[in-house]
């Protein structure tokens, strides 16, 4: 199977976005709970899920679509606002 220059690029973004959040969690410089941490990971697990699905690649596939699901969700808990 080849894959195309342009999807590799596509890929490694995509990829790029994971690592921001992963090591700037790590590294103390990102909190989970803030809206940006959430939207590098819903971008990035986003960008690797239509890679995956082209041509079908299921574990992969499977593995950025519950990634893109739990980064939606804490997207969406860490703009509600607080409640007392």
């Amino acid at each position: 199977m080849e894959i195309s220059p342009a999807t590799q690029v596509v890929s490694f973004l995509g990829a790029m976005f994971i690592l921001v959040g992963y090591v700037g969690h790590q590294l103390h410089w990102l909190d989970p709970r803030k809206p940006f941490y959430n939207l590098v990971n819903l971008f990035g697990a986003g960008i690797l899920a239509y890679v995956a699905l082209r041509p079908l690649q299921v574990g992969f596939a499977i593995l950025e679509v519950v990634w893109m699901a739990v980064s939606l969700l804490a997207l969406y808990r860490s703009l509600r606002p607080r409640q007392p």
